[in-house]
């Protein structure tokens, strides 16, 4: 185990809200000893064909915290996601609260910003966000400390949140029986990947871990709440003693065969901008579809 401040011990109320359109889970994090919360990958519904974008399910976070008179103080991004677009400015625009993500947020700028061909114009210093967080840092939601922890190898930016028991996975791991996330987009790394993972794993076994992603594999039912010691135990990646080489091999090939996502062209636009979409030189929002890009 690291230095990481971890305090089991605190155990905050979480309410999870599952997007059938994306199989995302978005969450509402309560301290348990206020009234203050945290929102951890939020999503704001498109319909890509039409270039339609709603707030359906943004809609109802905002009204599950008003109803519970909650003050919301943080809307967390575990990384810039590529298989759906946040909905982090619509809330803070109703409720506050600081959006946050990691500081390598930069890279993942500097490397999408060329690939969208953004110019000058579009901020590569992770400006858009009102916190950047390092490995480690430490922040409050209410009374109940809350870390961050660098997991880079599905992207370079990806950071595991964990608020008293729970620790909020993004994309690093999956449930047991689904594995872990792909490592081939810019900047990924199957090795990086595996070493975050059993950094993840340094944590306590009863240590609550929630998923960003579920496809219910084998058609069960979808799920997104395990402990570290079950994904040690079980993990079908990683668990029971992988090796590493075992991991870079089997994460490589598989990689190898999977399609790209089928949102991820308009949520790295709108994603690396903390989920505000860009617009043309007229000020309308506008994407781009790169070709042969990624």
């Amino acid at each position: 185990m690291t230095d990481y401040p971890v305090n089991i011990d605190i155990e905050p109320e979480v309410q999870a809200f599952f997007d059938e359109a994306t199989n995302t889970i978005s969450y509402i994090v309560k301290d348990p000893t206020s009234d203050a919360c945290a929102v951890v990958d939020s999503v704001m519904d498109i319909d890509y064909a039409a270039g339609r974008i709603t707030y359906d399910h943004a809609d109802e976070l905002i009204r599950q915290i008003e109803a519970q008179g909650l003050k919301l103080e943080w809307i967390i991004e575990t990384h810039v996601h590529a298989d759906h677009l946040s909905a982090a400015p619509y809330i803070q625009q109703r409720l506050g609260g600081k959006i946050g993500i990691g500081s390598k947020i930069m890279v993942v700028q500097d490397t999408f910003g060329k690939v969208f061909n953004e110019g000058t114009e579009f901020q590569r210093d992770g400006s858009q966000f009102d916190a950047l967080f390092e490995d480690g840092d430490i922040y409050q939601v209410g009374d109940m400390q809350a870390f961050a922890m660098y997991t880079p190898g599905h992207t370079p930016a990806c950071m595991v949140h964990v608020m008293g028991n729970a620790a909020f996975a993004g994309d690093t791991l999956f449930m047991p029986d689904g594995g872990s996330a792909r490592a081939d987009f810019p900047g990924g790394d199957a090795g990086v990947l595996y070493d975050s993972i059993q950094k993840v794993l340094t944590l306590p076994d009863e240590m609550r871990l929630f998923m960003c992603h579920d496809y219910g594999p084998n058609g069960r039912d979808i799920q997104w709440e395990t402990t570290v010691g079950d994904e040690k135990a079980h993990n079908i990646h990683v668990g029971g003693g992988k090796t590493k080489e075992e991991f870079v091999k089997f994460r490589t090939e598989r990689d190898a065969q999977l399609a790209m996502p089928r949102l991820i062209i308009p949520s790295l636009q709108v994603n690396m901008r903390a989920g505000t979409v860009p617009t043309d030189e007229d000020g309308n929002p506008m994407l781009k579809v790169p070709v042969n890009g990624l």
